[in-house]
């Protein structure tokens, strides 16, 4: 009879599934988290996302953290270079047994440590990047998720789309970034222009070591084109703006959405020469008055005040950095006590119809085992010297 029973044991063993194991860095009392940041150096303003992202980790850890566990987020610096984003990566996977990456800055640290965690199998989540790259690529790198924004590239299509509906013979101008982030914008152009790409528009680009884009302004200024789009990021974006005021040229100027912010660019490029600049947006804006009375918008302020208290919440960064905690903490709920990598990734990769409160009406995060790009919808809008106007319906891509 004990041999029986014996066996039926073992044949039950046989046909369960075994335990997920978890991750490590996962106990049940924490969850450890990785993340590099630039805190120091040229980029070091965008490291107010990853402290918006700690503040917001430190809000869900005094409701009681997630499943019952806290969240523990360990952000260090990384100087936006790469070979310190590879050091630091690996001290957080093999010295400070980090479960996974998530929310790390920018997209060439992250090209430099992506094949050393999709190799491993470790989670590389949500990070501060609108490359386009991160969800065409996903089969190449599949524990890699971009950021919770629409992508540069959706951003250029959408420009270029708006522009032929107000004047179909259009001649753009672009000046760009040469780099992943830059030519997004040119892919963008190039997939709603076609072949007639290269007959209507006129290039420009510009390296982030560089000093002044007077010149190159100056060179598209002499091109005569109706439209500039401004593939830039914001000390360029200022210089842009500037030069068009300077120069007295008052083409339709398509600036890229990392470069809105009113106390990071407009404000030292000059509000009232930004006046007519056109843009897009996919969150709700913190000085915007029709947000007033928005619950979420008010949450937003609350948390602020009390785990961010001496930040700027008019820098994007901040909201970016709300944004994108909040989508993570969803991947928590998710994947429940099974906190093993696979899951995590698994659940990163199915969030449906996600609404989160400082987003736009009708924007959503969806993801799905062949679609990587979390948000695919924005809505374009218009500085009036004053604020930021929204126009026209909310805009999705075709993914």
């Amino acid at each position: 009879m004990r041999r029986v029973l014996l066996g039926h044991l073992i044949a039950c063993a046989l046909v369960l599934p075994a335990a997920a194991q978890n991750a490590p860095g996962v106990t049940d009392t924490e969850i450890k988290i990785g993340q590099t940041m630039p805190y120091t150096g040229p980029s070091a303003r965008r490291a107010l996302q990853g402290r918006a992202e700690i503040a917001y980790m430190q809000m869900i850890n005094d409701q009681g953290g997630v499943n019952g566990r806290k969240i523990n987020l360990i952000s260090v610096d990384d100087g936006y270079m790469p070979w310190r984003t590879g050091n630091e990566t690996r001290k957080l996977i093999e010295n400070d047994q980090v479960a996974f990456i998530f929310g790390s800055i920018g997209t060439p640290s992250e090209l430099a440590v992506a094949h050393y965690l999709n190799e491993r199998k470790i989670p590389q989540l949500f990070i501060g990047s609108g490359a386009y790259r991160w969800g065409a690529d996903y089969k190449a790198t599949p524990y890699t998720i971009g950021g919770v924004r629409p992508t540069f590239r959706v951003g250029a299509r959408a420009y270029t789309r708006h522009v032929l509906a107000q004047n179909p013979n259009a001649k753009f101008c672009i000046l760009y970034q040469d780099d992943d982030f830059g030519r997004d914008y040119v892919d963008g152009m190039r997939d709603v222009l076609g072949d007639t790409y290269a007959t209507r528009v006129s290039e420009a680009t510009y390296l982030r070591s560089d000093k002044t884009v007077a010149p190159q302004i100056e060179h598209l200024k002499a091109a005569g084109c109706d439209v500039l789009v401004s593939g830039t990021t914001p000390d360029f974006a200022i210089q842009v703006i500037r030069k068009l005021h300077d120069l007295g040229w008052k083409p339709t100027l398509m600036m890229s959405n990392v470069s809105t912010s009113l106390p990071v660019v407009l404000g030292p490029a000059g509000v009232e020469n930004s006046i007519g600049m056109l843009s897009s947006a996919y969150a709700k804006d913190p000085t915007d008055p029709e947000w007033t009375d928005d619950p979420g918008m008010k949450d937003f302020k609350a948390w602020a005040a009390k785990y961010l208290p001496d930040a700027d919440i008019r820098q994007t960064y901040v909201v970016e950095g709300y944004i994108a905690a909040a989508t993570l903490v969803q991947v928590l709920k998710q994947a429940g006590d099974d906190l093993s990598r696979e899951n995590i990734m698994r659940q990163a990769k199915n969030l449906r119809g996600l609404e989160l409160p400082m987003l736009l009406p009708g924007i959503k995060v969806d993801t799905s085992p062949t679609d990587y790009h979390a948000i695919q919808q924005l809505q374009l809008m218009r500085w009036d010297g004053e604020r930021w106007v929204r126009f026209g319906p909310v805009l999705t891509d075709e993914k």
